[in-house]
C-alpha cells in the first residue's frame, strides 16, 4: 500500500494543499465508520432515508471485506503462545515425555515432545531398527501441545511413539504461521523423524487434526510424489479445503475470493499413496461432517499395496470433544489402522525365512 505524499506548495500562497492530498485507506475507513455511528437525519423524505440507509450498509459490507483480506490469517492461526512448556504440567506420569528440538531450514529451532510407546520390550528400537509404528500428530488452530498431551498418550499406549512438535508462532517458538510455513515444518518434522531418529518412512503414520489435518495431507502427497510415501495417514475433524469451510460459515462473504492460505487438501489428496484412514464427529459444529466426507471420497480408493481407504463416522461428536464422546470409537479406529502397518524385517525373521 502507498502512502499519500503532501502536495507541492501552492506558488501563488505559499501554502500546502493539505485539503486536496488523497487520503490514506485507513482514513477512509475510519471516516466511514464515523458516518456509520450517525443517526438517520431527520426531515428527509423516505426514499432519502432508505438510501442513506443502503449506502451505509455497502459501508460497513466494504469495511468487513478490507478487514478480513487484512487480518484473515489472525483469524485462521489462533496459537497459545508461552514462555515456557513444562511437561510436568502435561498430566502424563514423570519421565513419559521427552522434549525435543527440530531445526527448520530457514534457521528456526521448533519445540515439540515425544511420548515413547508403551511397548514393554523397546531394546529393538534402541539398537536402531523399530519394531512399533511412529505417528507425527499435527494440531489444529489453536492451543500448542500442553493443550494435547492427552492425544500422545493415547497413541503411546496404542503402541506408538508418538511425535508433536509445535508450528511455528505456536506455544514458545518463534516466527508466524503460514500455509507455506507450515508446509516447511512438516518436512522439518519428517527429515527428523526419519533421519535423526533414523525411522523407516514406511514406519510412520501423518495423523492431521483439524487444520493439521490440511498440513498433514500436504505433506502425503509431497513424499508419495517424491517415492518415499508415509505408512499411513490418518485425518480427524478436517475439510476438503479451508475456503470451503470458510464459505459454509460466512455465505455472505466472498471468501473463495479473499482468502490466501486455502489448504486445499481435496485437491492433494489424490496424489497420496499410502492407506488413509478418515474420522470425522457427525455433529461437528466447526468443520461439516460433509466436508469431511468430501475429502475422503477424493482420496484413492485404495493405497499402493491395496490397501482400502477407510470412513470412520464418530457418532454424538463434535469438534472439539472426540476424546471425550467418541473415545472408544477412535481409540479402536486408530488400532486397527495402526496394525496395519508392515513389520520390519530383523535378523530374526531373516534367518528364518532363510530356513529350508
Amino acid at each position: 500500500m502507498v502512502a499519500s505524499q503532501p502536495l507541492a506548495p501552492n506558488q501563488n500562497t505559499g501554502r500546502g494543499q493539505d485539503t486536496d492530498q488523497p487520503r490514506s485507506i485507513w482514513r477512509r475507513i475510519f471516516s466511514g465508520i464515523v458516518r456509520l455511528a450517525v443517526p438517520v437525519p431527520k426531515g428527509k423524505t423516505l426514499r432519502s432515508k432508505i438510501g442513506w440507509i443502503g449506502r451505509r450498509v455497502v459501508y460497513w459490507y466494504l469495511i468487513i471485506l478490507v478487514m478480513l483480506a487484512v487480518f484473515q490469517r489472525y483469524l485462521i492461526y489462533q496459537p497459545t503462545r508461552a514462555a515456557v512448556i513444562d511437561p510436568k504440567l502435561s498430566g502424563l506420569e514423570a519421565g513419559r515425555i521427552e522434549e525435543i528440538r527440530v531445526p527448520t531450514a530457514d534457521g528456526l529451532q521448533l519445540n515439540g515432545w515425544c511420548v515413547p510407546t508403551f511397548s514393554a520390550s523397546r531394546e529393538a528400537g534402541r539398537n536402531g531398527s523399530v519394531d512399533h509404528p511412529t505417528v507425527i500428530y499435527f494440531g489444529g488452530n489453536a492451543g500448542h501441545r500442553g493443550y494435547r498431551a492427552i492425544e500422545l498418550d493415547l497413541l503411546s499406549r496404542l503402541g506408538a511413539d508418538a511425535y508433536l512438535v509445535d508450528y511455528r508462532g505456536y506455544g514458545d517458538n518463534a516466527g508466524s504461521p503460514t500455509e507455506e510455513k507450515l508446509a516447511a515444518d512438516a518436512q522439518a518434522v519428517w527429515k527428523f523423524v526419519t533421519t535423526a531418529r533414523h525411522v523407516p518412512p514406511s514406519r510412520v503414520v501423518l495423523l492431521g487434526e483439524s487444520l493439521g489435518g490440511g498440513v498433514a495431507t500436504r505433506l502425503a502427497s509431497e513424499l508419495s510424489q517424491a517415492g518415499t510415501p508415509p505408512g499411513g495417514l490418518i485425518l480427524r475433524s478436517t475439510f476438503s479445503g479451508l475456503a470451503e469451510v470458510a464459505s459454509y460459515h460466512y455465505p455472505w462473504l466472498p471468501v473463495k475470493m479473499l482468502l490466501i492460505d486455502r489448504f486445499p487438501s481435496a485437491e492433494r489428496i489424490v496424489h497420496v499413496t499410502c492407506p488413509v484412514l478418515v474420522l470425522h464427529g457427525n455433529v461437528d459444529e466447526i468443520v461439516p461432517f460433509e466436508s469431511g466426507k468430501q475429502l475422503f471420497d477424493a482420496a484413492p480408493a485404495a493405497s499402493a499395496t491395496s490397501t482400502p481407504k477407510t470412513f470412520v463416522v464418530l457418532p454424538g461428536a463434535g469438534h472439539n470433544d472426540i476424546q471425550y464422546t467418541a473415545r472408544d470409537a477412535y481409540r479402536a479406529a486408530v488400532k486397527q489402522f495402526l496394525e496395519l502397518m508392515p513389520t520390519p524385517a530383523t535378523p530374526a525373521t531373516l534367518e528364518s525365512a532363510a530356513r529350508p
